[in-house]
């Protein structure tokens, strides 16, 4: 067993650890072998994401993919209908489109149909999802594997993409809470030596605590920043008004993780730190992974972690460049709970036809189907095109955040530095139904904090409705959204 997967449990008493303590036991974790720390199965996938994303022989993806599915079809009693499949000499690749499409929804409602029989539940990690928190889900990944292999992927991004060295410190700003720092006094920035990460508290990322924040910054001096967009974005916004080149020089790159990326947020931070930007797109189902390397650039997926598809409203599998289709995964390495054709919810168009085998690429990733809005007559929004809209009344903003619970209403509720005089309400609500070509009406709400996931995230969007009925509507305004050449944010979650 991987001796991560032992300490992950322990994680929070060692977070709590005094300082010194924490020191020693990073650096003898650090000394220890790869072998021991990530587990026997680590090299493995190092060499399988040292393959890159374009040097994967096809023949290779399709004998992980046809194992995958032996092991679904073989065991899994939700698939027990498609047996015969286990032993088919057909393609891979063709036997996968006779299979199911699976959702989040159809898996909480017989959890234990989706658990390979046979399997030692020793090797079952239990795993709850990150991700919406109107539909969490419990689900199994491998132990000893599934660790593994994700932490290999992200290790070849950091050295090969944002050229990590091993003495770097990270700044982490992903949603943790940092321990004690809600007390009078109390830090808000704390170490981890093992990963050699930079903690900073995701409870206070406001303009008051930004000169704190940013001289534990210019003292701790990291070289990397790994975090979610909405938590580095505020932070990018004080920079850009209160310069700290000690600080923002030495930075050499930017992972971007778990959340949909906006354009006016690579913007801002391209401006302020000037390094190379990665986004990454991954499940905590472990399904498939891919990442942009820099801003504009397609999202490129490695073939050997998992199986990429698009599919239709109506389920049909999508081949054509530039049609939005939704994301379905099949995951390699995951004998406890495959996950076969499963629908992620996220929308995304090809840059290239896919080709069975290959490392597959999307021209971009529209976010959840949970990030758009429904205008009063179904019509789709992508959050993206109202994100993108540019109000001067509010550039006294700090943050917003736009709320949905029925069709054809929103709130956008706003964390300003002065109140907004009616007028300028008056305004912002104008130009936002604007942006909506008169779909949706609109109130602005000021409010003191916006609303985050368990995780620490703080969405652009709110969505409270279910938008699975809607999915067709959503095809001309991903597409085609409402856009001028000279508009840009000024402010955003």
């Amino acid at each position: 067993m991987a001796l991560e997967d032992l300490l992950h449990p322990l994680l929070s008493r060692y977070m709590q650890a005094a300082p010194a303590l924490r020191e020693g036991a990073g650096y003898l974790y650090r000394q220890l072998p790869n072998r021991l720390k990530y587990g026997r199965r680590y090299r493995q996938f190092s060499e399988e994401a040292s393959l890159g994303l374009d040097g994967v022989d096809a023949k290779l993806v399709e004998r992980k993919l046809a194992m995958t599915l032996h092991v679904a079809c073989s065991t899994v009693p939700a698939l027990r209908a498609w047996r015969h499949l286990a032993v088919d000499t057909r393609s891979a690749f063709e036997r996968l489109h006779e299979l199911p499409l699976r959702s989040k929804l159809d898996i909480k409602a017989d959890l234990q149909s989706q658990l390979a029989q046979g399997v030692p539940r020793h090797r079952a990690m239990q795993t709850f999802t990150g991700g919406s928190t109107a539909n969490p889900m419990l689900f199994f990944l491998e132990r000893s594997t599934s660790r593994p292999r994700e932490t290999a992927y992200f290790h070849w991004i950091e050295r090969h993409l944002l050229e990590r060295r091993a003495e770097d410190w990270v700044l982490s700003l992903r949603g943790r809470t940092v321990p004690g720092a809600a007390r009078p006094g109390g830090d808000w920035v704390v170490l981890e030596p093992i990963k050699r990460h930079i903690i900073l508290s995701s409870d206070h990322l406001e303009p008051r605590f930004m000169p704190r924040y940013v001289e534990a910054l210019r003292r701790c001096r990291p070289r990397l920043i790994h975090a979610f967009p909405s938590a580095l974005y505020p932070l990018a916004r004080w920079l850009q008004e209160q310069p700290c080149p000690e600080f923002t020089d030495g930075v050499r790159g930017i992972l971007l993780t778990s959340e949909n990326v906006h354009d006016f947020q690579l913007e801002l931070l391209a401006r302020v730190f000037s390094c190379p930007i990665v986004s990454h797109y991954g499940h905590s189902e472990r399904v498939v992974m891919g990442c942009s390397d820099a801003p504009g650039r397609p999202y490129r997926f490695w073939p050997l972690y998992g199986w990429l598809e698009l599919v239709d409203v109506d389920g049909r599998p999508i081949e054509q460049v530039g049609q939005v289709g939704e994301i379905v995964g099949t995951s390699f390495d995951n004998s406890v709970m495959p996950f076969v054709r499963y629908r992620t919810g996220d929308l995304g168009s090809w840059a290239e036809a896919p080709v069975p085998g290959r490392a597959l690429r999307l021209e971009r990733i529209q976010g959840r189907l949970q990030e758009f809005v429904v205008c009063a007559d179904h019509r789709l929004v992508s959050i993206t095109t109202l994100g993108a809209a540019h109000f001067s009344e509010l550039s006294a903003a700090d943050a917003i955040q736009f709320h949905q619970s029925e069709p054809g209403r929103i709130e956008l509720h706003l964390v300003a530095r002065r109140p907004l005089s009616a007028r300028e309400s008056e305004a912002v609500a104008a130009a936002v139904r604007a942006k909506t070509q008169g779909g949706c009406t609109v109130r602005v709400v000021e409010t003191t904090s916006l609303h985050r996931t368990p995780r620490g995230k703080q969405p652009l969007l709110v969505q409270k409705l279910d938008l699975t009925r809607y999915f067709g509507s959503a095809q001309e305004a991903v597409l085609e959204p409402e856009r001028s050449g000279d508009e840009r944010a000024v402010v955003a979650a």
